[in-house]
């Protein structure tokens, strides 16, 4: 039985009269199936007969995961004739779907009219009228992806196309670099039109040229004609300011249409001074950074470190990161993450490494963003009548978290007032009363989405002294426990196991206890700190790799689950950056070891081994049994991971209460002031092999003869610790050792310890299974490096005896020079299998295994 098909004729008034569109609107039950996937599913004829049905546009399951889930609808739809008439205006038809939640390929009779990867952004899909068959059946079919909740937000219909949907656009210049300065530069603005409709049009385009300010400086018009395909318009203008926003306006009086294209040019070059917050924490810094500049990582982390500069930050697609902020929407939800976690970790590197090259990309990007907002401080992605929704709090977050990045280490006042903007704005939509929304209402994940603005918010606070930011931080603080909150401290204080609390969505819950852990810094309030605490010994003690990441499937699982083959989408690159940022934050208020001991496990193992060293490609999720699938494509985790290997020198050495400490035993410098009256020089130069050794050399050179002390961390894998200071011993048998003596230019302190083998329990999940680690590293097995396959592999938990191997075994241009060997059991029979580093492993595509077979006793 045909499924009832409502045809309107509807009048509707644009401008003059007599001027209608017809419409024919879908309604009644789809056919669906999920999980299955099959090409024939979009061709007009499969019999879908055995198929589910549907009664309304909206399909969801209750599995805590965050997978993606498939889900292809079909209908059948009788076209009428008569609807043809509804072409005539524009020449074609289209199909109005309006949102899905999430990605669709939609088809007509089998031929795909359109596709889209963003939830919030409405498909209305260009039909030729030569696909439809007219009086007779057609069939749509829609390949959707989603996340656990799929849903349309319309009734589906046909209707005459709207005019912008046969119009494409683009900008550039005729000659020059896009990427260069513009200022004083006599230039050709191109605006490229591609028309696809039936119709020859004429039509006219005006472009209006703005300074950083927001002020029109210079206005051009010209007369189109737009043949089927690209029609390029020339626009001569020599630019008076250093950055300039074109608006190019497209009329075509045929249609009574009219629409607006971006483009943004330049930058200005400033000079950088340091800005320092206004307010300072309340809570005293344990640990003090180094003074990042004045320090340089050489070495295996060093390598690390320049290959995160040079292989991913300097291949950033700046474009991509701003198109959905000059251009509204964005091509998906949460495009507009992406800038400001690009911006937090270029600057966080350029401070340590003065790049230039990097400096230009950081000032284009952060100028060029701030161009981009609105008059009422909007500077999201999202349409209008979209604001607000999803993700739009989210990347407003994390423009916040860029911009004030950028304004710290430049002084460049623009930033900060974005920000101002911004936090009025949140201030303005967000709150108790009436007219205003509830934030948790904004976002994803129970709303932990939308509340981890709080992170920014406490720095914004910082940064302007303006305390209704910091009244937002307690308004987020409460509305935690609005109705269908997630209750973050509440549950936290409770239950103190972080898998029950909200969703149990990792990266998102993370991100808002990160932003309590700073309050409670600015706050010095107790109640914020104690359910940090809780959470950190949660994940310790229950939801912690033993590579420093943690949930699978983006949640926190059940206590000591801890799946790790590729299909449990385990490490998260977004939960390991936002587990190196609370380990930093807790650090920096206690100065306590044990996260520091965190820190080392992450940057030595899951963060590093997240990064691709031969392509800068990051896996989204980074497996301890599996492959790690690394790519380039932009996603949160190829945003996040780079923000954490920036942070590295933030706290590789620094000052525990002023007195210059060694953290990690990395070869390079690191320079600081001395805590006395006449802030004496020093300058600390370390020679070592570590991690392949435990051999350090470090010559002090302070600018005078002083007397100070040095502290010396004692790593916690390690034995037989000793300090020689000009070959005299000290005594080492503390945590954090101390020295203090009377220093003089050229005294040498050589330490030497041993980097024992740890066997690793495999746990719940691995039960009669054993890893290895070495030092902070944990070592695994590449197939790509081995002969013998890793199942047939066992290992004897008692007789583990590894022997460093010289690296030329190791494939050409291999980034890391350890490899090991040790004698396994294989099919019955002694044989050596090679072991390397986590972090180095996986990047010639070889399987990794880290949990081996133990042999039975």
């Amino acid at each position: 039985m045909m499924k009832k098909i409502i045809f309107i004729l509807l009048f509707t008034l644009i401008g003059v009269p007599n001027t209608y569109s017809q419409e024919l609107i879908i309604d009644g039950n789809w056919k669906y199936i999920t999980k299955e996937d099959n090409a024939e599913f979009s061709k007009k004829d499969f019999n879908d007969s055995g198929w589910a049905e549907l009664d309304k546009l909206e399909w969801q399951d209750d599995i805590h995961t965050t997978a993606v889930r498939l889900l292809w609808l079909r209908k059948k739809v009788f076209i009428p004739v008569s609807l043809k008439s509804a072409s005539e205006k524009t020449g074609s038809m289209s199909l109005s779907v309006g949102k899905i939640r999430q990605t669709d390929e939609t088809y007509l009779n089998g031929k795909l009219i359109g596709e889209n990867t963003s939830g919030d952004t409405n498909r209305n899909y260009l039909i030729d009228t030569e696909d439809i068959l007219w009086d007779q059946e057609n069939t749509i079919a829609i390949r959707a992806t989603h996340w656990g909740h799929f849903s349309i937000s319309m009734v589906p219909q046909f209707k005459s196309a709207n005019p912008d949907l046969f119009f494409k656009y683009n900008a550039g210049l005729k000659k020059g670099n896009e990427k260069d300065l513009v200022i004083n530069k006599d230039l050709i603005y191109q605006f490229t039109i591609t028309n696809v409709s039936t119709r020859k049009l004429n039509g006219s385009v005006v472009a209006d040229f703005y300074n950083f300010n927001g002020e029109k400086v210079n206005s051009d018009k010209k007369e189109v004609n737009l043949e089927f395909g690209a029609t390029t318009v020339d626009f001569h203008y020599k630019a008076a300011s250093p950055l300039i926003k074109v608006t190019y306006t497209l009329i075509v009086n045929d249609f009574q249409y009219s629409d607006s294209w971006n483009a943004v040019y330049g930058y200005e070059n400033i000079a950088y001074k340091k800005a320092t917050p206004i307010i300072t924490y309340k809570v005293d810094e344990k640990f003090q950074n180094p003074d990042v500049d004045r320090t340089v990582i050489d070495g295996w982390l060093g390598e690390k470190l320049d290959i995160n500069t040079q292989q991913r930050l300097y291949k950033v697609d700046e474009d991509v990161l701003l198109a959905g902020f000059i251009n509204r929407p964005g091509v998906h939800s949460w495009i507009g993450e992406h800038v400001g976690k690009f911006l937090e970790a270029a600057c966080n590197t350029y401070a340590n490494k003065g790049d230039a090259a990097l400096k230009e990309q950081i000032d284009r990007s952060a100028q060029q963003l701030i161009a981009a907002q609105l008059k009422d401080g909007y500077l999201g992605t999202y349409d209008a009548d979209s604001h607000w929704t999803s993700w739009d709090v989210w990347s407003h977050k994390y423009d916040m978290v860029g911009l004030l990045r950028y304004y710290e280490l430049s002084g460049f006042k623009p930033a900060l007032t974005a920000c101002e903007k911004i936090g009025d704005l949140l201030f303005e939509k967000f709150g108790d009363s009436v007219g205003q929304k509830d934030i948790i209402k904004a976002g994803a994940h129970v709303g932990m989405a939308a509340a981890s603005v709080i992170d920014p918010m406490t720095d914004l606070y910082r940064f302007t002294g303006n305390k209704k930011y910091l009244d937002f931080c307690y308004y987020v603080i409460k509305s935690y426990d609005n109705p269908k909150g997630p209750r973050i401290i509440t549950d936290i204080d409770s239950l103190k196991r972080l898998d029950k609390v909200a969703n149990g969505k990792a990266y998102e819950m993370l991100s808002n206890i990160v932003g309590i852990s700073k309050l409670y810094r600015i706050t010095n309030d107790e109640n914020f700190l104690k359910p940090v605490l809780l959470a950190w010994n949660d994940i310790v003690s229950k939801r912690l790799y033993v590579t420093g990441t943690t949930s699978s499937m983006e949640h926190f699982q059940d206590d000591h689950v801890l799946p790790a083959e590729n299909d449990a989408h385990m490490g998260e690159g977004c939960v390991t950056t936002t587990w190196v940022q609370l380990n930093y934050q807790l650090f920096s208020i206690s100065g306590d070891m044990k996260y520091l001991d965190e820190l080392e496990r992450s940057v030595y193992n899951h963060l590093i081994g997240a990064e691709d060293p031969q392509t800068g490609g990051v896996s989204y999720y980074t497996p301890l049994m599996g492959v790690k699938e690394y790519g380039t494509n932009i996603t949160c985790c190829m945003s996040s991971i780079p923000r954490g290997i920036a942070m590295v020198p933030m706290f590789s050495n620094g000052k525990i209460n002023q007195t210059p400490t060694f953290l990690f035993y990395e070869p390079g410098v690191y320079k600081t002031k001395l805590n006395t009256k006449d802030q004496t020089e020093v300058e600390f130069v370390t020679h070592t092999n570590f991690p392949s050794d435990g051999k350090v050399s470090i010559s002090v050179n302070p600018s005078k003869t002083s007397k100070f002390q040095i502290l010396f961390r004692k790593p916690y894998w390690t034995e037989n610790f000793t300090i020689k200071v000009n070959n005299k011993t000290q005594k080492a048998g503390q945590q954090l050792i101390e020295v203090d003596r009377t220093w003089k230019k050229g005294d040498k302190i050589e330490i030497s310890f041993s980097i024992p083998l740890k066997i690793l329990d495999g746990g719940k999940s691995y039960p009669n299974s054993i890893g290895i680690q070495k030092g902070p590293q944990v070592l695994v097995f590449d197939q790509k490096l081995n002969k013998v396959k890793a199942e047939d592999v066992y290992l004897n938990e008692n007789a583990i005896f590894l022997e460093q191997v010289p690296n030329s075994i190791l494939p050409e241009n291999w980034s890391g020079n350890q490899v090991y060997t040790l004698n396994a059991e294989v099919n019955g029979r002694t044989e050596k299998i090679y072991l390397v580093p986590f972090a180095d492993a996986g990047q010639t595509n070889g399987m990794i295994t880290t949990w081996i077979k133990k042999e039975s006793k």
